[in-house]
């Protein structure tokens, strides 16, 4: 018999058999039955640069997958400071399962798509679901490991390998890499990179003048970035 429209043999949805976050932590923990639910349910959405995903101290419906794209998350202070404090790219997930508010902000970095379904339909199959229970507690340690390494970089690192692992950081996630370059646009304004590095714009500029002259990377257009050689990248992290 053949499988229904829209189902590949293996019982699993065509879009979801093709799509970034099929292997995530998500998507990656659910059954064949679980991905059509929830298949059913969720909608592709596009969104331009700067929009909000999700705005600090609201209540979202939903959660969301990362399929194209950067997305920056951000901490409001009460005098309105804001302050850059993670970035997240496909396949990542965007939400805090069980918890209503959201203690920080998500916006589209660049032009993004998104995979958005009910909160309370992702709530649900987590309790039905001990292998997806499973993969949100190991991804949310892998967050805790990632935020003390940057908190590492922040606090120890030079201004040269703070800005090195940043680029290191975006060409390893925003753009699959290729065993001899990568190129990638930054998602981020020098501006905003001083802010998330806790530097000066100067500063950011001249390190990324520095890292070009020692030819670890090349610059075209103010923001595409391409990277010769990766392992060379990586040693600036911690040179």
């Amino acid at each position: 018999m053949d499988a229904p429209s829209g189902v590949s043999d293996a019982g699993t949805p065509v879009a979801c058999a093709s799509c970034k976050a099929r292997h995530g932590v998500v998507c990656g923990a659910l059954s064949s039955g679980q991905l059509r639910e929830l298949g059913r349910q969720s909608l592709r959405r596009k969104v331009d640069a700067g929009s909000e995903i999700i705005a600090q101290g609201s209540e979202s419906s939903v959660h969301s997958n990362i399929m194209r794209g950067v997305v920056k998350l951000c901490k409001v202070m009460p005098d309105g400071r804001q302050q850059i404090v993670g970035l997240q790219f496909a396949p990542d997930f965007v939400g805090r399962p069980f918890v209503r508010e959201s203690t920080l902000s998500a916006e589209a970095a660049t032009d993004a798509e998104i995979c958005v379904f009910p909160r309370n339909l992702l709530d649900r199959m987590i309790s039905e679901t001990p292998k997806l229970q499973r993969s949100l507690h190991d991804q949310a340690l892998k967050e805790l490991d990632a935020a003390r390494e940057w908190m590492l970089t922040l606090g120890r690192r030079t201004a040269g390998e703070k800005v090195a692992s940043l680029l290191y950081l975006i060409a390893t996630r925003a753009e699959p890499q290729t065993a001899t370059i990568t190129a990638f646009d930054l998602p981020l304004s020098r501006a905003e990179i001083a802010d998330f590095l806790g530097l000066t714009i100067e500063t950011v500029s001249r390190q990324m003048t520095t890292l070009r002259k020692s030819s670890v990377i090349r610059i075209e257009n103010f923001r595409h970035i391409t990277v010769p050689h990766m392992d060379e990248l990586e040693r600036m992290t911690s040179a």
